[in-house]
C-alpha cells in the first residue's frame, strides 16, 4: 500500500481535518483517505467496464457470444486484409 506524505499543510487546515475526521467518527488518516479517495473516485464517474458487462447481463449475451463476434471481427479483418 502507497503511503503520502503532505507537506506545508497549514495548522488550520490540520485542525479541521480533524475536526471533519470526528465529526465521521473517523481517525485524521482514515479521513485523509476518504476524501483523497472520493476526489480521485467520485461516484458519478463513468465506468464502461461495469456498464457494459450490465448490459450484456440484461440482454443474456454470453461469453461465447463475445468470442463468436470475435472470431467474425478476425474474420472481416482477414477478408479487409487480403486474406
Amino acid at each position: 500500500m502507497a503511503a503520502v506524505t503532505i507537506r506545508n499543510l497549514s495548522e488550520e487546515a490540520h485542525r479541521d481535518l480533524k475536526v471533519r475526521a470526528v465529526q465521521h467518527n473517523l481517525s485524521a488518516e482514515a479521513e485523509m483517505r476518504a476524501i483523497l479517495q472520493a476526489a480521485v473516485r467520485p461516484e458519478g464517474r463513468l465506468r464502461l467496464g461495469t456498464d457494459l458487462s450490465e448490459m450484456s447481463r440484461k440482454i443474456g449475451l454470453t461469453n461465447a457470444d463475445v468470442e463468436a463476434l470475435g472470431h467474425r471481427n478476425e474474420a472481416v479483418q482477414d477478408v479487409d486484409d487480403g486474406g
